[in-house]
């Protein structure tokens, strides 16, 4: 950009209504160029645009010079009213966030467990220079190896990671997981629903630290953490602690080497705000939420003095390109987003939970119990738009609390359980449900056999787990109690998208969607610093709708993705 200040004169002049600032001209030896509308302008996000005043309307030139102070009545010179500096999309967010994870644009969609975030949607992101998790949480270890030898391949070695969530009733689940991602060369993980560290979380993390020639400690490993409360966040930016540290060393999985250096780096260098989501969430708002974990990242640089600075992304709402701009201008190194992505083409999951999704308001979702951490009374958030899941779910959490064994349900409560929710007597249930954990996880059964009320809680989880599984399977006579997970972001897109090509479920494809959520967000803040200096844009002079790719691609910088 280039701006000519004229010191020791006035600056402001105001033409009609106009608050004009200076005036344009062109580059010496060049023709003027064609004045573009403003909306046109505006969405040429990778070039200046000086908003100018021409025969008492305003427009927009894309190259020339603007001189800030009185106007100057040069050959083919215009009132300069505003600036609008060019806000490529790899400009958003953190440019170390980019180049440490290899990336072209800030923004990778989280993992969505069952696979909903699927292989094809992590290859899909990652080819167009964005992050994608595959959605390992709820999975049986042999599925998630053969999606690491799939991914593995098929990306070589282009950016991705998996999904290694907190599992405290399925440890051995967890460290089955952690040590595929390291015999697989998995680099990056997705941290979720962690309250407290886990030990295979650091044993990942810390596996393979060497000191390079300069003295600094190298991590291959990285971990991206997510969390809505202060204190899980300050454990995640500490260095991993000590006894966990021991324990490891004790048991031989890692080295000495690694112990020590290990005392040198946080657990996560980078860490997600997760505000109101879907699935595990504290339903916590994003404006009051990511400036205090900002302000805690800060703290905590400062008193390990890491020589990589620790960051703080945003997920949870980020729904519509106002919300992604909302989050870059808040200070945010990153975007995440969730629900919007479970309804795209390669998402895995049935149709028909992606037409329900589709077709989602902002207040289409409610709480329900989590199947994961039933008995902890954790929840998560899930669609309620032609579904009862939540309603049966609690009936089945109520249960649990008010009882200690099956035997004590009184026999026509047990009655309804088994004909509105279970459709089958509790003993063929109890039957499947220690199959299940024979091949997951023994131990669980012989807990059971022996503590009654963690029988009953297996049972309860029989259907919490399953419900899940009817959705993605698309199980017709069971769409009424379909687990699906969604927050209120899928409603605001719902909404943006409207009357655009975004609107049906089969034209939304993942990079579709996330190109147009940021570039979106490049527009917003580009009409943004035009009303800081006084200009009002309004929706129609510079609207912010869903673009086709092959719109979209000129205006983007760098190559094209088509």
């Amino acid at each position: 950009m280039q701006l000519d200040f004229l010191d020791g004169q006035e600056i402001d002049v105001t033409i009609d209504t106009f608050h004009c600032v200076g005036y344009w001209t062109p580059e010496a030896g060049s023709e003027t160029g064609k004045p573009l509308s403003l909306a046109e302008g505006l969405q040429r996000i990778h070039e200046d645009a000086f908003v100018v005043l021409q025969d008492e309307e305003l427009c927009c030139m894309m190259n020339g010079v603007g001189h800030i102070g009185p106007f100057q009545d040069q050959k083919n010179s215009k009132m300069l009213v505003s600036v609008a500096p060019a806000c490529p999309l790899d400009n958003l967010g953190d440019q170390s966030f980019i180049q440490d994870h290899g990336l072209r644009y800030p923004y990778y969609a989280g993992a969505m467990a069952n696979g909903i975030a699927s292989e094809e949607l992590v290859e899909s992101l990652g080819r167009a220079g964005m992050l994608g998790f595959f959605g390992a949480a709820g999975l049986p270890p042999k599925r998630i190896e053969a999606a690491l030898k799939r991914l593995t391949e098929s990306m070589d070695g282009l950016p991705f990671g998996v999904n290694l969530i907190n599992s405290p009733n399925e440890p051995r689940w967890q460290q089955e997981v952690a040590d595929l991602l390291l015999q697989y060369g998995v680099r990056l993980v997705e941290a979720s629903a962690y309250i407290s560290l886990s030990l295979p979380l650091i044993k990942y993390r810390v596996k393979g630290l060497y000191r390079d020639k300069n003295g600094k400690v190298v991590a291959p490993n990285k971990v991206i953490a997510k969390a809505s409360r202060v204190e899980v966040a300050s454990r995640f930016f500490a260095a991993p602690p000590e006894r966990m540290l021991d324990k490891l060393l004790a048991s031989g999985e890692i080295t000495e080497e690694e112990a020590t250096l290990a005392k040198e780096i946080p657990v996560a260098q980078d860490l997600t705000a997760e505000s109101d989501s879907g699935g595990h969430t504290d339903h916590r708002p994003a404006i009051t939420l990511l400036p205090a974990l900002l302000k805690l990242r800060d703290e905590m640089q400062a008193q390990y003095n890491y020589p990589d600075p620790l960051r703080v992304g945003l997920g949870g709402g980020i729904g519509t390109p106002m919300a992604a701009a909302a989050a870059f201008s808040m200070g945010a190194a990153y975007i995440v987003t969730g629900s919007v992505n479970q309804a795209c083409v390669e998402a895995g999951t049935s149709d028909y939970v992606k037409a329900l999704l589709a077709d989602a308001t902002q207040t289409d979702v409610e709480k329900a119990p989590a199947a994961d951490m039933f008995e902890m009374g954790v929840t998560v958030q899930v669609l309620k738009k032609g579904c009862r899941y939540g309603v049966r779910g609690a009936k089945l959490y109520d249960t649990y609390k008010e009882y200690d064994s099956i035997d004590e349900i009184p026999a026509d409560e047990r009655s309804k359980l088994e004909e509105q929710i279970f459709r089958a007597p509790l003993e063929d249930i109890w039957e499947q449900t220690k199959q299940f954990f024979q091949q997951i996880d023994p131990t669980q059964i012989e807990k059971a056999e022996k503590r009654p009320r963690h029988k009953m809680a297996l049972i309860f989880r029989w259907y919490l787990g399953q419900s899940s599984g009817w959705a993605l399977r698309g199980v017709a006579d069971r769409q009424e109690d379909y687990q699906i997970w969604c927050g209120p972001a899928m409603g605001a897109f719902n909404d943006w998208t409207k009357g655009s090509h975004l609107e049906e479920p089969t034209n939304r494809k993942v990079v579709d969607v996330a190109l147009n959520l940021l570039y979106g967000a490049a527009v917003q803040l580009r009409i943004n610093s035009l009303r800081l200096q006084g200009l009002t844009v309004s929706s129609s002079d510079a609207p912010v709708t869903p673009r086709t790719m092959k719109a979209m691609t000129p205006y983007l910088v760098s190559e094209s993705l088509l």
